[in-house]
């Protein structure tokens, strides 16, 4: 009999606090375990993980920041790609759906976060939670 075995998926989970610290942490925390799974800092798919989880993991601390309450970030290894979440606690500002954002205006100092997540990604959005939301995408190894 045959069956198809899905493979086997590594799994990394963090809360962090919802400051720009634990954002930074975030990314770090992010480049570490990539390195763990084999996937070397400095090479492309490290530097474009990174780049998603610092935009994610800022958006989390500056927009879903609710006080006293963190954020986690969650990373899923698969055969050929890195699934990025982050969760947050703040249920009433959700951001666009993919495909709906909206370029800011040239010289607008903020507002281009997703878009580098949506350019860097293969698919990324946005999850409800019974409290707050998750933004998550998925980032190419190859």
């Amino acid at each position: 009999m045959n069956a198809e075995i899905a493979p086997t998926l590594q799994e990394f989970a963090q809360r962090l606090s919802a400051t720009r610290r634990g954002a930074r942490l975030a990314r770090r925390l992010a480049l570490q375990q990539l390195d763990a799974w084999g996937i070397p800092y400095g090479s492309p798919a490290s530097l474009t993980v990174s780049s998603v989880v610092a935009e994610l993991a800022a958006n989390a601390a500056t927009h879903g920041r609710v006080p006293g309450r963190d954020f986690r970030l969650r990373l899923v290894l698969h055969p050929h790609a890195v699934r990025i979440e982050v969760t947050d606690t703040r249920s009433e500002k959700r951001p666009p759906a993919p495909g709906q954002l909206t370029p800011p205006p040239a010289n607008a100092e903020t507002g281009r976060g997703l878009l580098l997540v949506e350019a860097l990604s293969l698919a990324w959005g946005v999850e409800e939670r019974p409290v707050g939301k998750t933004v998550w995408a998925e980032s190419a190894l190859r």
